[in-house]
């Protein structure tokens, strides 16, 4: 039996005095208990199509034609008022962001019992059993103290499975998930997929899946809907898409997509200065070494926590090193030791033949000629205020580097280097896409001839296809400059398609480092395997 019916849907939002169609008659179908992927990059249109289901269009968007039917009842022209009855109890929803879905003032067992409060509950005692008895079924430890928490207190995934707690609360018949695991490490990620599967299989709930990421979309989905620019451009079965898919753009995001992508592996280049000469000091070789590293943080009433245990790596000249491991394995403090924004209570760090640790005042400041970064949200890094022209020409100007013509020119190169039309440089950040900011950010980052480069998450923001276009960009640069990263990431598929060499951490140490092909193909620490394992594989996918 059909659940949810959308039949020839047109959306169009306001645009001045005129109206912007955003959908154009899009048409898909849920039976009881089915998922469906509705697939798309930024701006296909898949998250105004959910949001149309549930009556929650943003102001100056409506629905302009078409037909949206829950379980045969016509729902699309239902006022506000009568919406709210089925939200909840009939449809339920998982946002994508938990931090701003969840208010920060109230505690998270007040928050969860808001849904039956809502829906007419007004016995506390009955809500308390119903908050405590729902954190427990999606997996929250100790649901008593978490329910008397504020969201600050918990993690991301737990905050995550706090939303679920709520979507599920009334039993719904559909389920909405918008992209519910896009900020989330692997590990989380995957289990917070286990639990929507057994809620699915549990309850019999139907679950419309919106999603950019193609591996999880057909890792987890009977049929898959791909949108691109508010149009339904291929539909059908999960696998036989996968397989054999028809539409060129389909066929794209399937290209570009790191853990569908063929599983092949960097291969260590010998680094230009071994070819160009038979004997080199064995300290050349590498650009970064990290020796014994050790940083601690003072926690209000408890021991100090220590956030980088005796960490100790190299990264040879012209390689790629990406450090690994979830949120709180201490990759991100590592990063900026290196970079010279935080010092380490013991252990060295040199970078360029470059004491670190030692460097203070000006030769701190003129270390960041040598190492650039290049941070995960490009919007926030960037100024909103400069033309994109300043913006890049920044660290010339810090470093007094050239006349202003030689800084002019230099800056339309980089431009050119990053792939980007010329008329970007009067703009300002607002005025570019997210693919576009990020080698903006890239540009800048090579301004002033830097040896290393540090790439925080610097693609876990980005669209699959966009993603694979920066990457690619960044592989070119580093054959054509001869450039040295440092790759912090948690997104192990894009790691594999990046990198040379790896190291895992967790809790703050080093429990596994190699090539990336020895990490990947055998992993010796239980650590890596779990994170392996939660990442879609090609052959998982298509089993």
């Amino acid at each position: 039996m059909t659940l949810l019916d959308i039949s020839d849907l047109v959306v169009s939002y306001r645009a001045g005095r005129a109206r912007r169609e955003a959908i154009h008659g899009v048409s898909l179908s849920i039976a009881e208990g089915e998922a469906i992927a509705l697939v798309g990059e930024s701006g296909s249109g898949k998250t105004t199509t959910a949001q149309a289901v549930l009556g929650l269009l943003p102001d100056g968007a409506r629905i302009d034609s078409g037909t949206i039917e829950l379980g045969r009842q016509e729902i699309s022209g239902w006022s506000q008022r009568r919406l709210a009855t089925v939200r909840g109890a009939h449809i339920g929803l998982i946002p994508q962001d938990p931090v701003s879905s969840l208010d920060p003032v109230r505690t998270i067992g007040v928050q969860v019992g808001e849904i039956f409060r809502l829906h007419g509950e007004r016995d506390r005692a009955t809500i308390r059993k119903n908050v405590l008895e729902l954190l427990e079924r999606v997996g929250i430890d100790d649901p008593v103290r978490r329910a008397a928490q504020y969201p600050h207190q918990l993690s991301g995934g737990m905050r995550q499975r706090v939303l679920i707690a709520t979507a599920v609360a009334l039993r719904p018949r559909l389920l909405i998930a918008d992209e519910p695991t896009s900020a989330l490490d692997a590990t989380v990620a995957r289990r917070i997929l286990d639990l929507i599967d057994e809620l699915r299989a549990e309850q019999g709930t139907s679950v419309l899946l919106v999603t950019h990421d193609l591996a999880v979309a057909a890792s987890r989905a009977d049929h898959l809907v791909v949108l691109n620019g508010g149009r339904v451009v291929e539909s059908g079965d999960a696998r036989t898409i996968l397989q054999n898919p028809q539409d060129a753009y389909t066929r794209q995001l399937l290209a570009d997509a790191p853990a569908l992508a063929a599983e092949g592996f960097r291969r260590i280049p010998v680094p230009l200065h071994l070819r160009e000469a038979s004997v080199v000091a064995a300290e050349k070789v590498n650009a970064i070494e990290v020796s014994g590293l050790v940083k601690s943080y003072q926690t209000r009433g408890a021991s100090d926590f220590r956030a980088v245990d005796d960490v100790s790596f190299t990264v040879r000249r012209g390689t790629t090193h990406a450090l690994v491991g979830e949120s709180g394995s201490g990759k991100t403090t590592t990063a900026r030791i290196i970079a010279g924004f935080a010092t380490p209570d013991s252990g060295t760090v040199t970078v360029a033949d470059r004491d670190v640790t030692s460097l203070a005042g000006r030769d701190l400041r003129n270390y960041r000629r040598t190492l650039q970064l290049v941070y995960q949200n490009p919007f926030s890094s960037l100024d909103p205020r400069q033309k994109i022209g300043a913006i890049v020409a920044e660290p010339l100007q810090n470093f007094g580097r050239g006349t202003r013509a030689e800084r002019t020119k230099r800056v339309a190169e980089l431009i050119d280097r990053v792939s980007l039309p010329q008329a970007v440089l009067t703009r300002t950040a607002a005025e570019l896409s997210g693919g576009q900011r990020q080698r903006i950010a890239i540009a800048r980052a090579l301004a002033a001839h830097p040896e290393v480069v540090v790439l925080d998450e610097a693609v876990s923001a980005l669209d699959v296809t966009v993603q694979a276009r920066i990457l690619e960009l960044l592989v070119g640069l580093q054959h054509e400059l001869g450039l040295t990263y440092l790759f912090i990431s948690h997104d192990l598929a894009v790691v594999r398609s990046l990198s040379h060499t790896v190291s895992v951490m967790q809790r703050g140490r080093v429990v596994e480092s190699g090539t990336t092909e020895a990490i990947f193909t055998q992993p010796t620490h239980d650590y890596t395997k779990e994170l392996l394992g939660a990442v879609p594989s090609r052959s998982e996918v298509l089993a």
